[in-house]
């Protein structure tokens, strides 16, 4: 609804504490392995999420085909990337695409009236950002959703919930090439993925029915607020600050 997801699951699988000494809560994961669960879990909610919004794929989806290439391929290459990163940057990263991410959602309003404008961008254009935008989403993904929107407003006609069509299946495509790669070089934790995978198949679908009817602002401004949060504690547990 608010196109926030992984700024909760991410956070969740790299947090661990124990209730009573006993009960866990949070997976305790290592930053790339917590990122690499988190998209193969993920993914099955943009299929979901497409279907939910599959009555108004008519306007958009003829723009769907031609980013089918530079999506996978962006997607591949930000995967590859992410496994030439240590886990020692890739943790002092992890706050400053948080933080983008937290950013992105707090001005998904503006985003918003950025759709409403004329598109005056050519095709081809398109394609890099969207490799571009891939191979971010193939990297860690959070935010990557509201980064196609405010692209796909310079050449794509449609309202926000029609270019959600669209973004819904590109979504799901640079989730699943992606997880291909982390789940071939055994980066998913599967005691995990599965309850990430259960709840991405049910939130995707019902969020994309209920935001057609229902205003998320409120949803959008608390998970911001909770991303930033998250931003300044990864900080601190990279060692930015003390």
């Amino acid at each position: 609804m608010a196109g926030g997801g992984s700024l909760i699951s991410f956070p969740y699988l790299v947090l661990s504490s124990k209730i009573g000494g006993v009960f866990q809560v949070g997976g305790g994961l290592s930053e790339k392995i917590a990122n690499a669960t988190n998209s193969v879990g993920l993914f099955p909610g943009s299929l979901t999420g497409g279907i939910g919004f599959s009555n108004l794929f008519e306007k958009s989806g003829k723009h769907l085909k031609r980013l089918l290439l530079p999506t996978a391929v962006g997607s591949v290459a930000g995967a590859l990337l992410l496994l030439n990163t240590t886990d020692t940057t890739f943790a002092k990263v992890i706050p400053v695409l948080i933080l983008l991410a937290a950013t992105l959602l707090t001005l998904q309003p503006k985003v918003r009236q950025m759709i409403g404008g004329s598109r005056h961008m050519p095709v081809w254009a398109g394609l890099i950002i969207q490799f571009l935008v891939s191979v971010y989403g193939g990297y860690f993904g959070a935010g990557m959703g509201i980064m196609m929107l405010a692209c796909f407003s310079f050449y794509m006609e449609g309202n926000v919930h029609e270019l959600n069509a669209v973004k819904n299946w590109l979504s799901l495509l640079i989730n699943f090439t992606c997880s291909i790669v982390f789940i071939a070089k055994g980066l998913v934790v599967w005691t995990v993925a599965p309850w990430i995978i259960a709840g991405s198949l049910v939130g995707g679908f019902v969020a994309a029915r209920v935001s057609q009817r229902f205003d998320p602002g409120k949803l959008r401004v608390a998970i911001a607020v909770y991303g930033f949060a998250m931003a300044g504690y990864f900080a601190y547990r990279a060692h930015y600050f003390g």
